[in-house]
């Protein structure tokens, strides 16, 4: 059929149950015929502890 793009933000696989509920989102999409293309934000809180490393890791953080 078509290309479907879902993106979720973090809020939206912050646990379990709400990642099987975007998998299901994205299976019953793809089950209609369509390519799926899943665009998932970090996890609920994981955004400034993802910078944090990574400016740890970084020669010149900013």
């Amino acid at each position: 059929m078509g290309l479907v793009v879902q993106k979720f933000g973090g809020t939206s696989v912050a646990n379990i149950e709400k990642i099987k509920n975007v998998a299901q989102k994205a299976i019953k999409e793809k089950k209609a015929g369509n390519d799926v293309v899943v665009v998932l934000s970090a996890m609920a809180g994981e955004t400034d502890r993802l910078i944090n490393l990574a400016n740890s890791a970084a020669d010149i953080p900013d």
